[in-house]
């Protein structure tokens, strides 16, 4: 415990929002100075943690550490937001945050130290697991600064989600994948989405990266293989966001989202890394990156970030508007490890960090950042994703100034346990003398519009 109050202590020294605050008009962004970048970054980073904790008493303003407030903000959000920042400190060098991170993440590993808290349990999808699965991989590959040894540690967390969703593959429908929901009980059971299917396919493609190990490669080119074979990805590299499975996932949910492309983008480039330059993977890679231009559209100069499906008409809900960090993050990513992609990839998120710089000038501090990069002052709306993705997007821009992620034998630290995850009873029914409250209910699922008493067959772009 002496751990986690020297993380809540930290809160006291870092600069939020205080009533004697300096009040700047704006953040301003010199994409050729990395110190501009780095001090945009840290003014961002600061307006997103406020959502998290206060200064002025040291308090996590949920009451329990590791979650944000609901509502609005769901379990999973949490999880990305801490992933974020540790991208922010690996971008920045900037420790202010660490402790805080490190207490965030290890509060919430459950009593099996495998992301099933008993708060989450209960209604937690596969995604959202996942999400925190990232955070804690990111902490592995970038040496983020490994826990105290008698708590879990980065990669064996890791390892212990991984083996969980091998546990949760399911054959009876649609010949694989994974349903949204982890319990049959919940709402989105018989809903196989891309996020649960694509962010299997990311973690493993980590940890065969990470370890070396080809049984994670194995997986990672299955999970693929189900996609390709699903509705959810065309031949032509289009990525939906879900299927019916009560109908064996014979069509698709068609909206396209910014976070499954960046998902599988981001597999895909480590694959490809992984493979020393396959051409299959550079192909997938390709395909999927020349897709993602739906999310840059032309009447905005082509390499301006939107959410196509619901930005424009402001109808995004509170998850989606965090979805282009994800997009942001794993295209840096591919340009990183996957160099040939760079010349097409740079350019796009140095015009969005631009434009979403010019966005950050709202809220009381004068640089939150609103969701519409694509007009110069700000819409107003603000939030933890607003201010993730604005974050993403501009540290992106760093990308090439770093070293490149670490692997078990090129200088990574984090400690692995291959067992993790595995003959604890992780996927026991929940509910068995425990009945689920509206409390219960309120702390994950990453939300679909799709209504999941069917699947419309066709092809949806913009949120009505």
């Amino acid at each position: 415990m002496g751990f986690f109050r020297r993380a809540v202590g930290a809160l006291t020294a870092v600069s939020l929002f205080t009533q004697n605050a300096f009040v700047a008009e704006a953040v301003e962004l010199d994409l050729t100075q990395p110190s501009s970048i780095k001090a945009a970054a840290k003014t961002i980073a600061d307006d997103m943690i406020a959502y998290y904790a206060t200064n002025a008493s040291g308090t996590i303003l949920s009451g329990i550490p590791g979650l944000l407030t609901y509502p609005p903000y769901y379990w999973w959000e949490a999880g990305a937001m801490f992933g974020q920042m540790i991208e922010y400190w690996y971008y920045t060098n900037d420790t202010t945050y660490n402790d805080l991170v490190t207490a965030g993440l290890l509060f919430q590993v459950g009593p099996q130290a495998n992301y099933m808290p008993p708060n989450q349990s209960k209604d937690e999808g596969n995604d959202d697991q996942l999400f925190w699965g990232f955070a804690v991989m990111s902490a592995a590959e970038l040496n983020f600064p490994n826990p105290p040894a008698d708590q879990p540690q980065w990669l064996a967390l890791a390892q212990a989600i991984f083996n969980q969703m091998t546990q949760r593959w399911d054959i009876t429908l649609c010949s694989g994948g994974l349903p949204w929901q982890i319990y049959t009980f919940n709402n989105g059971y018989d809903y196989k989405n891309t996020a649960s299917n694509g962010g299997f396919f990311q973690l493993a493609a980590r940890l065969a990266k990470y370890t070396g190990n080809q049984t994670y490669a194995d997986w990672a080119n299955k999970v693929y293989d189900w996609l390709a074979a699903s509705p959810l990805l065309t031949d032509q590299y289009q990525v939906y966001d879900g299927s019916n499975s009560l109908q064996n996932c014979t069509d698709a949910d068609q909206m396209q989202w910014s976070y499954n492309y960046g998902i599988l983008i981001g597999g895909a480039a480590y694959m490809y890394n992984y493979t020393n330059g396959s051409t299959i993977w550079q192909t997938r890679l390709t395909g999927l990156l020349n897709n993602s231009d739906v999310f840059f559209p032309s009447q905005y100069g082509g390499n301006v970030m939107v959410e196509v499906a619901c930005e424009l008409n402001q109808k995004c809900d509170t998850d989606q508007w965090s979805f282009k960090a994800y997009l942001s993050r794993w295209m840096a990513v591919a340009a990183q490890i996957a160099p040939y992609t760079a010349s097409s990839i740079m350019p796009k998120l140095a015009a969005s960090a631009k434009a979403a710089a010019a966005q950050c000038n709202g809220g009381a501090s004068g640089t939150a950042c609103g969701s519409r990069w694509f007009q110069s002052t700000s819409d107003g709306n603000t939030g933890v994703g607003q201010e993730m993705s604005a974050l993403s997007v501009i540290s992106a821009n760093l990308i090439m100034e770093v070293a490149s992620p670490k692997t078990a034998v090129t200088g990574g630290t984090s400690k692995g346990n291959p067992a993790a995850g595995t003959g604890n009873g992780e996927t026991k029914n929940p509910l068995e003398g425990n009945p689920v409250t509206t409390g219960d209910r309120a702390g994950a699922g990453i939300l679909t519009t799709l209504v999941l008493g069917g699947i419309l067959g066709g092809a949806w772009f913009m949120v009505t």
